[in-house]
C-alpha cells in the first residue's frame, strides 16, 4: 500500500526538496514543529531510546508516559502511532539497515493493535540535517521509500527533516531539533531534551558501537526494559583514543563532526572505556539472560536480580 498524506499517494521522489514543493503542508507543519522550545523531559516518566533502538507501547502502559530519544545528527527519529490503539513506536535510526528496519516497527505497532477495529497508521518524522556528504538527505529519501514498500497504508503527518531541520550558524550546517518525546497518551509530537538516558545506558552504547543491530528495547506486556544477551570480541585497540583530543574523535567518529552535540566526545569516551572494562559481554548476561530492568515506585528504572 502507499504512503500517504492528506489521503493522497506519494509518489516517487528524488529529493527532500521536491517532497516539500510537492506537498506544502508538510512544509509549514515542519516550520511550526521545529519553532517549539524543547521540553525537559521528567526521568521518572520516561522510556529513552539510543541508536539503533526502537520501542513500542500502548496507552494503557502504567511505567511510560513519553518514549524519547535525542542526539540526531544525521540519524532520523522515527514515531509510528496507530490512532485506533493508540499503540507508538518510536525508533532512532542511522541508516545502518533501513530496510529490514522499518518492518520491524510497521510490525510493533500492528501487532499491539489487533484488537482495534478503526483507525490508521500516522507517521512522524524528525531528524537530519543539509550535511556536507548528503548522508541526512540519502537516508531520508531511503526511510521515505522503505515505508512505501509496506503493506500498511501509511499516512505521513509530521516530515521536519533535512532541509526542513537545518539552521546555519557561524557558517556552519546543524539540526534545528535534536531530540523528541512522544507521548503515548495522548499522541503528541514535541521536540525534547532528557537529563537522563538510562537505564544501562554504556551497556547498549556499546552494543551500537561495537555493530549491534536495530533491536527493540521494551517489553509492553511486562513494562520491562529488556536489553541483550550481546556480544562482542575483546578489542584492547580502541584504548587509544581515550588520550585523543575531540577534533581528532570528531572527525573520525563522527558523521557530522561539525554538528555534535556538546556531550559526544564524553559520551564515545565513555562508551570506549565500559568496553575496555568489560572485554567480553558474556558475564553482563549471567546464563545469557537480558538485563531486565522494572518501573520502581520511585520511578526509577531497578534491574530485575537474576533468577
Amino acid at each position: 500500500m502507499p504512503l500517504l498524506t492528506q489521503n493522497k499517494r506519494i509518489d516517487r521522489l528524488s529529493s527532500t526538496t521536491e517532497l516539500f514543493s510537492r506537498y506544502s503542508h508538510l512544509e509549514e507543519n515542519a516550520k511550526e514543529f521545529r519553532s517549539k522550545s524543547p521540553v525537559t523531559v521528567d526521568p521518572k516518566c520516561l522510556l529513552y531510546v539510543q541508536q539503533r533502538e526502537f520501542a513500542a507501547t500502548t496507552p494503557g502502559d502504567n511505567s511510560v508516559s513519553i518514549i524519547g530519544s535525542a542526539d540526531a545528527t544525521t540519524c532520523h527519529l522515527v514515531v509510528l502511532r496507530h490512532t485506533g490503539s493508540g499503540a507508538t513506536c518510536l525508533a532512532h535510526c542511522d541508516g545502518s539497515s533501513t530496510w529490514t528496519e522499518v518492518p520491524l516497527l510497521v510490525n510493533a505497532v500492528t501487532s499491539l493493535s489487533n484488537s482495534a477495529k478503526d483507525g490508521r497508521l500516522e507517521l512522524h518524522l524528525v531528524g537530519g540535517f543539509d550535511d556536507d556528504s548528503k548522508t541526512s538527505h540519502k537516508l531520508s529519501l531511503n526511510i521515505l521509500v522503505a515505508f512505501q514498500k509496506q503493506k500498511e497504508e501509511i499516512h505521513l503527518e509530521t516530515c521536519c527533516i533535512t532541509d526542513m531541520n537545518d539552521v546555519v550558524r557561524d557558517g556552519i550546517h546543524r539540526p534545528i531539533v535534536y531530540g523528541i518525546g512522544v507521548n503515548v497518551k495522548t499522541g503528541e509530537l514535541f521536540p525534547a531534551s532528557f537529563p537522563q538516558r538510562g537505564p544501562a545506558e554504556d551497556l547498549r552504547s556499546a552494543r551500537t558501537f561495537t555493530g549491534g543491530q536495530m533491536v527493540g528495547v521494551y517489553d509492553s506486556t511486562k513494562e520491562q526494559v529488556t536489553i541483550g544477551p550481546c556480544r562482542w570480541a575483546p578489542n584492547r585497540d580502541i584504548a587509544f583514543w581515550l588520550a585523543e583530543d575531540d577534533d581528532t574523535i570528531l572527525q573520525y567518529l563522527s558523521t557530522s563532526p561539525y554538528a555534535e552535540p556538546p556531550h559526544f566526545v564524553q559520551h564515545i569516551k565513555s562508551t570506549i572505556q565500559f568496553l575496555l572494562d568489560h572485554p567480553s559481554a558474556e558475564n553482563l548476561f549471567p546464563g545469557g539472560q537480558p538485563q531486565r530492568f522494572q518501573r520502581t515506585e520511585q520511578g526509577t528504572w531497578e534491574r530485575e536480580s537474576q533468577q
